[in-house]
């Protein structure tokens, strides 16, 4: 699947590199680097994320490339192959998901062994992670596997600093809930997002001058103090926090906090000024005051974020 050029994937490399959207170009390029030492394989994924799908390639420089997918939890599928081009073409039939994309090469099932028995949680526990996976996938920043730590660190308030919930408990629970959740997103359509609208003003205001960082951070104290290792030549800044983006997933619209790196009133306002410019012609609302000690609020806002991975 390609959305204006660029592949829905994501590429995790063994050098911890993550690289989103690419083209085939890039997809391509990055199969043909791998070999040397701390460099020797990628993870392909889709977006959005789909338990247990996933693409994989290994490479030590004057071996062969080890190309493996799997297709579901009990369709696990590899192949040796002689150069990167051939698995550059696999990959991008893959993330294209072309019809045949898989054909010509000689698999082999991968065994996975015996599926481990994972027991089931108690129900006012499973209710409980429920209720706070549930209530990180309407924000929709998390990927599984931070969701899975969410759901890991539920601690019950009647045993002290215990932990009920097994990793694999975890996986199992949020696997479920993001199918639920991506099963949500396709009644949405292909419409454009109110999300997808404020990531766009989002990143004209960085191509600006602006620094502008979307649930950064934990709250505004945190941001404030934080946001200037962003600065990378910024004249200024704009953030949302977790707690803004959780309280515009409920419906009270959304809080963005502002300034200007030089700390004067004079830079606040004028970067105040310039990101409700932004929003105008955005299909996003803004109401402000011109005070700048206060928050610029976006709304109404309608929260649907789509999930990535």
């Amino acid at each position: 699947m390609e959305i204006d050029g660029a592949l829905a994937i994501r590429v995790e490399t063994e050098n911890w590199q993550t690289h989103a959207r690419l083209r085939a170009a890039e997809l391509r390029e990055l199969v043909t680097r791998i070999g040397g030492t701390g460099d020797r394989f990628l993870v392909v994924q889709r977006i959005p994320d789909i338990p247990d799908v996933f693409a994989q390639v290994w490479h030590e420089e004057g071996g062969e490339y080890r190309l493996e997918h799997r297709a579901a939890a009990d369709a696990f599928f590899g192949a040796g192959l002689d150069g990167p081009h051939r698995v550059a073409d696999l990959l991008t039939g893959w993330a294209r998901r072309d019809p045949g994309w898989d054909a010509g090469v000689a698999w082999e099932p991968i065994d996975l062994g015996p599926e481990k028995d994972v027991p089931e949680l108690p129900a006012e526990v499973r209710r409980e992670v429920e209720r706070l996976v549930r209530e990180r996938l309407r924000c929709g920043y998390d990927g599984r596997k931070a969701l899975v730590e969410t759901a890991e660190d539920h601690r019950d308030p009647d045993a002290g600093d215990e932990r009920p919930v097994s990793r694999a408990q975890a996986w199992r629970l949020v696997d479920r809930l993001w199918l639920e959740r991506l099963a949500e997103q396709e009644t949405w359509g292909v419409e454009t997002t109110d999300p997808e609208r404020l990531t766009r003003v989002f990143e004209a205001l960085d191509a600006a001058g602006v620094t502008a960082r979307e649930n950064f951070t934990c709250c505004r104290g945190c941001g404030t103090a934080e946001i200037g290792a962003e600065r990378e030549g910024a004249r200024g800044f704009v953030f949302f926090h977790r707690q803004s983006t959780e309280a515009a997933a409920e419906g009270h619209g959304l809080m963005l906090h502002y300034g200007g790196f030089d700390g004067s009133q004079e830079t606040t306002t004028a970067v105040g000024h310039e990101v409700v410019a932004a929003f105008a012609g955005s299909g996003l609302s803004t109401q402000w005051d011109g005070d700048p000690g206060r928050a610029i609020a976006v709304t109404p806002l309608n929260w649907r974020k789509r999930l990535e991975g």
